[in-house]
């Protein structure tokens, strides 16, 4: 079951500096003439949009026991208790509070943050930083998940006790 689903994606401005630099690019070689300006245009203007496309999309989701951001899969079972966090709060999480082995989903055209704790022993990862524009929908699904997990292995355990097993 599917508890929460967002993609971060670029603001316009980021759009509108991408198309900006094929703009530069076609107007610094139209000397050249007409059709190595089209070119420039194009090709620069593309590599732009590529490079807003590839950073500034990531998906957050909360799924099948497991959490995804971005490229992260995290099973619920590892994670502790989750917390939204403001603006301010995300500010200092991501400067002078952050920890250097946290993984950081940072998207910093996102001013607010959810921080969850790894309770995995093996894994020396303290916590997950994750930009969301929804952190309190974000923490509320996690704590579904969670407590889906947890009803899990309560019902598996009184049917093994029923069993005998």
């Amino acid at each position: 079951m599917q508890h929460y689903d967002e993609r971060l994606t670029a603001p316009g401005t980021w759009w509108l500096t991408a198309a900006l630099c094929g703009v530069g690019i076609a107007l610094t070689v139209l000397p050249l003439g007409l059709l190595p300006s089209l070119v420039g245009l194009v090709a620069a203007g593309g590599a732009a949009a590529a490079v807003v496309s590839v950073y500034g999309s990531a998906r957050l989701r909360v799924v099948g026991g497991s959490l995804l951001a971005g490229d992260a899969r995290v099973p619920v079972s590892a994670l502790g208790k989750a917390e939204a966090l403001d603006r301010e709060e995300s500010h200092a999480w991501r400067t002078f509070k952050a920890d250097p082995r946290a993984f950081m989903l940072l998207r910093s055209y996102v001013p607010t943050a959810v921080r969850v704790a790894v309770v995995d022993p093996d894994d020396p990862t303290p916590y997950l930083y994750l930009s969301t524009r929804r952190p309190a929908r974000l923490v509320a699904a996690l704590e579904a998940a969670r407590s889906e997990l947890e009803q899990g292995s309560a019902s598996e355990l009184e049917q093994g006790s029923a069993t005998g097993g």
